[in-house]
């Protein structure tokens, strides 16, 4: 199933397609008129260039270029599962200093790098960061393993 967010996120990237395609039509007729770049092996070495500084500079923010939290995305998944009662998340309490475990069916958003969580009538924040296990059924989907950020999706 199709969500807003999903669709909202794709009409984003068409509008950044489009931008870049008429911005690239601006260079095309602007710098093609100027005569040292006429020679294709200076504007293809130029290119070369403005690409790697583009790259090193925009790099965290292009979402082309960054990973995505697999993490991230089966909380997603669980969120909108009909069945969410199955699943299992576990998390590390900084304040209490144990794993805690929680049922999918008390996870209700993800966002901004966090889990919403509702027990009984409050919200708890959990950074995703701190979440070390999601099972299924009782069976591990997706653990966080002993090197602290690597991440196995079993």
């Amino acid at each position: 199933m199709i969500t807003k967010e999903e669709i909202k996120k794709y009409l984003i990237y068409i509008f950044g397609i489009t931008g870049v395609v008429f911005f690239w039509a601006g260079i095309w007729d602007g710098l093609g008129n100027l005569s040292s770049l006429a020679n294709p092996v200076i504007s293809f070495i130029v290119g070369i260039i403005l690409m790697t500084i583009g790259g090193i500079i925009f790099k965290e923010s292009s979402p082309f270029w960054t990973k995505g939290d697999k993490r991230e995305g089966l909380l997603k998944k669980i969120r909108r599962h009909p069945q969410k009662h199955e699943f299992e998340v576990k998390y590390h309490d900084r304040f209490l200093g144990k794993e805690l475990l929680f049922a999918g069916k008390h996870l209700k958003d993800v966002e901004k790098g966090f889990v919403v969580l509702i027990n009984q009538s409050e919200e708890i924040f959990v950074p995703l960061e701190r979440i070390t296990e999601i099972k299924h059924k009782g069976k591990t989907k997706w653990k966080k393993d002993s090197n602290n950020h690597n991440q196995k999706k079993k």
